[in-house]
């Protein structure tokens, strides 16, 4: 299997996000750690206040959440954007990741996860002149 850390183009995964998010005011983030200890969802809550996502203007953050030895992802939106759709949401987003890293393909499901986020913030939080990037947009790390 190759390694993750190898095959991973950080500096695409970081273009991905700055021009997803030129067309939403939405902000996204993208965490990597090896592997999660906890459940996964409880540990991206807490990725995402540690990354302080929840002090945007709109409340319109989203974390994905990679723990990439274990193939776990979680994806999880900010109070502003829960309070406007659906229950599991960001389902599709999960499988995509899941689908890409099983092919060993790390910088293009991560791209096409924050893609398919943009193009749906997009509704809900489309992109204004005025925005200014709240969030910085480089991968942040853990364990």
């Amino acid at each position: 299997m190759t390694s993750f850390n190898d095959q991973l183009d950080e500096p695409r995964v970081v273009a991905c996000i700055a021009e997803t998010e030129r067309k939403t005011s939405g902000e996204i983030r993208v965490h990597l750690e090896k592997h999660c200890h906890d459940q996964i969802l409880d540990r991206a809550v807490e990725v995402f206040a540690n990354l302080h996502m929840h002090q945007t203007k709109d409340r319109n953050g989203v974390l994905i959440y990679v723990a990439y030895e274990d193939q776990k992802f979680a994806v999880i939106g900010d109070a502003g954007i829960n309070a406007k759709v659906e229950d599991n949401f960001w389902d599709r987003e999960t499988g995509l990741l899941e689908q890409y890293f099983k092919n060993e393909q790390f910088t293009e499901g991560i791209c096409e996860a924050v893609k398919l986020v943009g193009e749906r913030l997009q509704k809900f939080f489309p992109f204004d002149q005025n925005d200014e990037n709240e969030l910085p947009d480089e991968v942040s790390r853990g364990n």
